[in-house]
């Protein structure tokens, strides 16, 4: 304990360059911050702090130690907070950044979370441009595609699959496609990423010589995929969403799914929080929760063909 309090009052000494001024934040005198950065001196057997009548400055060998002095009392600040976390309720605003459509799998678990947690205040942005959780100062996210910042925290929340759909008029007017080649023939409502502008890949098994870029006929392009959903159903053309989006339609008859064999699924939901951050209770119970209620993954797919040939990766889904 000795040598903590010793590399204490030598870190507030050279960051104030007091004696005097480490003292008051420590809650000591000047003396006693001297002392033990002199017994801390003694038993390295290396000068740490250069002193003259004015002011106190590191020596060489003293800015070494104080970078690493620096890094054990953060440690020692972050063990500390994180043990009082896990007797501290959970309570206070918790921000959090979520897909525009993540209404959909967010809204029917509001009220079990918030019965549980009375005093967490949730503040829900809905939205579908890839925000910067350090720097605009988000709790959490949902999202889904490719994970790529290193400064974030994940978890797995599921995968889900994709399916084409669309009105059963348009069916009726274009006839069904068979195998994925027939897409050419179609219309297609395309996903565009807002965050580079760059539309979504269809990813499809293939068979063998129908290998090769499928080039799709798109006939509307839009960066919200309630409307895509709005535009399949009202058969402006074929549009290729996450299944547990439209399962509900497709079991009211609004929507057909079609080519359901040549499908893979394709994307994972993740949550996310900043590396830098304690696991706070609201937060830990906030991932927990999500972890344990949310369930993305689509039906059971139907057999595939023989030989299937994987179409090339598509990046990141929406």
């Amino acid at each position: 304990m000795d040598n903590l309090n010793g590399i204490s009052a030598f870190v507030r000494a050279a960051e104030t360059c007091s004696f005097v001024a480490a003292g008051r934040l420590l809650g000591v005198s000047a003396s006693a911050v001297g002392k033990s950065v002199a017994r801390l001196e003694e038993k390295l057997g290396v000068r740490l702090l250069n002193r003259s009548t004015r002011r106190i400055s590191l020596s060489n060998e003293g800015a070494l130690f104080y970078e690493r002095c620096q890094r054990i009392l953060a440690d020692l600040g972050d063990a500390e907070a994180e043990l009082s976390h896990l007797t501290e309720a959970p309570r206070g605003k918790l921000r959090v950044s979520l897909p525009v459509i993540g209404y959909r799998f967010i809204l029917p678990l509001l009220a079990d979370f918030t019965q549980q947690y009375p005093e967490i205040e949730l503040d829900l942005d809905f939205n579908d441009r890839l925000v910067d959780v350090v720097a605009e100062g988000i709790d959490v996210a949902v999202r889904s595609g490719v994970l790529s910042d290193s400064r974030l925290m994940a978890r797995e929340l599921g995968p889900f699959a994709f399916s084409i759909v669309s009105a059963p008029a348009y069916f009726a007017r274009h006839g069904v496609p068979a195998m994925p080649r027939d897409l050419e023939q179609h219309g297609c409502v395309r996903y565009k990423f807002p965050s580079t502008g760059k539309l979504q890949e269809w990813q499809l098994f293939r068979t063998p010589g129908q290998e090769g870029e499928l080039r799709l006929r798109t006939v509307l392009t839009c960066n919200n995929i309630e409307a895509l959903i709005g535009a399949a159903t009202q058969g402006v053309g074929l549009a290729y969403l996450p299944d547990f989006l439209v399962k509900d339609a497709i079991a009211r008859g609004e929507l057909q799914a079609v080519l359901g064999e040549y499908l893979r699924h394709a994307s994972k939901f993740w949550i996310l929080w900043p590396s830098s951050r304690h696991l706070s209770p609201k937060l830990r119970v906030f991932v927990d929760f999500l972890s344990a209620h949310l369930h993305f993954s689509g039906p059971a797919r139907g057999p595939r063909p023989a030989n299937f040939h994987a179409a090339a990766d598509a990046g990141p889904s929406s």
